[in-house]
């Protein structure tokens, strides 16, 4: 299934969180937390503003970023979750 986001939405796949601590332990998945980081998927081509013109993007497919923990809503496509988010929600783009 194909998925093209509208407006100024987003098409983010989250990212696994970590098994173990910085220590050494494994952590349960009943103790795990959400991550808050994630892969853009796909992107729509922006919001308009007042005078009629669209505002482009400032994410692209591909690239990473960091959003807030409750942002988006999710949705499962090929038996994969994914989160539909409003450019606003996402906080930063992790340079690597």
């Amino acid at each position: 299934m194909k998925l093209q986001p509208l407006n100024d939405r987003a098409l983010v796949k989250r990212l696994e969180s970590e098994e173990k601590t910085a220590g050494g332990l494994y952590i349960p998945d009943t103790a795990k937390e959400k991550p808050s980081k994630g892969i853009v998927v796909a992107v729509g081509p922006g919001k308009f503003d007042e005078a009629g013109k669209r505002i482009p993007m400032t994410i692209k497919a591909g690239d990473e970023v960091l959003f807030n923990k409750y942002a988006g809503t999710e949705v499962k496509l090929d038996n994969v979750d994914h989160l539909v988010m409003r450019e606003d929600d996402i906080l930063a783009i992790i340079q690597n």
